[in-house]
């Protein structure tokens, strides 16, 4: 991920902005010859399989199985698309009762629950948009705030605007590919499932948006 290459260049001495650098260099080489494994590393006794075949067979304990496995990481999802906690703790809630609910849970969860929990979120921001009780909405989406969120613990309090104007500055398209792969750790294939997009397009968005933030990183160096 993003963040364990910034601490890498860290550890061997790197500044702030040089490991920025570092860290998307090593990034782009992994999206090019691949980082020798086909699917981002899982634990070795996953316990997916047993919440699947629990949701299955509407066990009891299956949905505190999988408010323990997932509710962290979709909150952090929903935020990253609704900007707002309150919305996202709300989200999350209709999001588990939707798989709770569903009568055919597939053995890709992973990909599954992402893609529910992504039209979801959008849905909400379709009808934010459309009420006219006058509620702010958020930029276009959030996801970058979401990605930077795992840069700026890392660097010094000078260099968290630059960081949050280099990814601001992607595509959305770009932010979104980036932020299901380094953040939430999805391989191609499984970000190919819950975009609705082949796996060629999420590999040359990637690559692009890395190839943009490596851009940025090298501006911010010549400054």
């Amino acid at each position: 991920m993003v963040t364990k290459h910034i601490l890498t260049a860290h550890a061997v001495g790197l500044g702030s902005v040089a490991a920025i650098r570092f860290c998307l260099r090593v990034a782009i080489v992994e999206c090019v010859v691949g980082s020798g494994r086909g699917h981002p590393t899982r634990p070795s006794e996953d316990p997916t399989p047993s919440l699947i075949a629990g949701l299955r067979t509407k066990a009891p304990e299956a949905a505190a199985e999988l408010h323990r496995l997932y509710r962290e990481a979709l909150l952090r999802f929903c935020w990253g698309y609704l900007g707002r906690m309150e919305e996202a703790e709300d989200a999350v809630q209709d999001i588990s009762f939707k798989v709770l609910s569903a009568t055919d849970i597939p053995d890709a969860f992973r990909p599954w629950i992402y893609k529910i929990a992504r039209h979801h979120c959008l849905n909400l921001v379709r009808q934010r948009a459309a009420r006219k009780d006058g509620a702010a909405l958020p930029a276009a989406s959030q996801i970058y705030e979401a990605l930077t969120g795992q840069l700026t613990q890392l660097v010094k309090d000078e260099a968290r605007s630059n960081l949050a104007e280099m990814v601001q500055a992607l595509e959305e398209s770009q932010r979104e590919v980036l932020r299901l792969r380094y953040v939430e750790d999805l391989s191609r294939t499984e970000i190919a499932h819950v975009l609705d997009i082949p796996e060629s397009v999420v590999k040359s968005r990637i690559f692009e948006g890395l190839r943009k933030l490596r851009e940025h990183a090298s501006r911010l160096e010549e400054r």
